[in-house]
């Protein structure tokens, strides 16, 4: 499993460290990091928890540096940066070396839930951070993280969202990140799930359950809310702290998406709610959620019945289906008029009317998604069964 190492490592204390497998290659030290003197570091370093801020990267040259560039300049101190780079072909060794990060290479594709379980084997940190390679952390961010845990002993693991002013300003960029923005702020602090786009474990605990499921999320999935199954399944707490907010540099298009949401996603989701017997009734899974994508669905078949029937001749039956029709369309404002109301809020109403199409679009094709893979799951039950899932049994 673990790749050949390099050293390519700034420790933010302790200036003698030293690589997995090496010496320190070249550091260059950031302009903009503040000036602090031995003894007010060994102070701070004193009175927090060790984070190890973990970076999986894949090809993530145009956008790794402002990560790593974020990191060094948090306000927290107590921290070492781990880059594990999953057999880029890109420049991003040498943009590690730049940042004079401590640096590991996979030997092969692991995928990011690999990668992870990777830099936790290398970690020196009380708590792992992990920290998507597209993600700028704000300055204050590792600061949020060492409190929660501080202040709540108990406390398994943490998470934050994106921030509301995402950098790309596409359509559908500002939409999948305003969504899932809104989606974190509006869910409960006492979460059900994990977030590995910013969340931090304890790394006692992360041991404990074995890490991400590498074996069967080998690419980009919901390895991540796997996880926080299995740590409230032992009975962990997991908290979102709505402060600890992000900056997403993703640019999404409408490929792109589609294959994030459905493959990346739905198929993964449903195959794990169907393996685990948990349905969580956070994030996008809460009950407005589920009504909504059998009202969408609903809704397409009676907005494809509406020209059947006015071709048919059967007039009477026309005015009816308009009225189910638009029913329908009432229930589903109603349902989620709240973030319909903060699209428009945001970015205006032009936005916030697309955004209706594109939030519908999305409850169909995940409702067909959950449809078509139960019905597989039914005519081979043994298929997904605890797949993702992991168990004592």
């Amino acid at each position: 499993m673990n790749g050949p190492t390099m050293s390519l490592q700034r420790s933010p204390v302790l200036a003698e460290q030293k690589g997995v497998h090496g010496s320190l290659l070249n550091p260059v030290m950031p302009s903009r990091e503040p000036e602090i003197t031995p003894s007010e570091l060994e102070v701070q370093a004193r009175r927090g928890l060790r984070i190890s801020v973990i970076v999986p990267v894949y090809n993530g040259s145009q956008v790794l540096g402002r990560c790593l560039e974020a990191l060094n300049c948090s306000t927290y101190l107590n921290f070492e940066v781990i880059v594990v780079d999953d057999c880029s072909t890109d420049t991003t060794p040498q943009i590690v070396e730049r940042y004079g990060m401590r640096y590991i290479r996979t030997s092969r594709n692991m995928g990011p839930g690999g990668a992870r379980n990777l830099g936790s084997k290398h970690a020196r940190g009380e708590v792992l951070a992990f920290i998507d390679a597209d993600v700028v952390l704000p300055p204050e961010g590792l600061c949020l993280m060492e409190e929660a845990f501080s202040r709540d002993p108990k406390l398994a693991a943490v998470f934050g969202s994106y921030d509301d002013e995402p950098e790309c300003d596409t359509f559908v960029s500002q939409y999948k990140n305003l969504m899932h923005h809104y989606v974190h702020q509006s869910s409960s602090e006492l979460a059900t799930t994990f977030w590995a786009g910013c969340g931090g474990v304890r790394k006692s605990v992360f041991e404990e359950v074995g890490g991400f499921d590498d074996a069967n999320y080998t690419a980009p999935s919901v390895e991540d809310i796997a996880l926080g199954l299995e740590l409230r399944r032992r009975g962990y707490t997991i908290r979102l702290d709505k402060r600890l907010t992000v900056k997403h540099l993703k640019r999404w298009t409408v490929p792109s998406l589609l294959r994030a949401d459905i493959y990346g996603r739905a198929v993964p989701w449903t195959r794990m709610i169907l393996s685990s017997g948990q349905l969580p009734r956070d994030l996008n899974l809460s009950y407005a959620s589920r009504i909504s994508s059998m009202l969408v669905g609903l809704l397409t078949v009676l907005g494809l019945s509406v020209p059947v029937i006015f071709a048919s001749g059967w007039r009477h039956l026309f005015l009816p289906a308009l009225a189910a029709v638009a029913m329908n369309c009432l229930a589903l404002m109603f349902l989620n008029w709240d973030v319909y109301r903060f699209f428009w809020r945001k970015r205006g109403l032009w936005f916030a009317a697309r955004s209706v199409i594109a939030h519908w679009a999305y409850y169909l094709y995940s409702g067909i998604t959950f449809v078509v893979v139960a019905t597989e799951e039914l005519i081979r039950p043994t298929a997904y069964r605890r797949r993702g899932f992991r168990s004592d049994e």
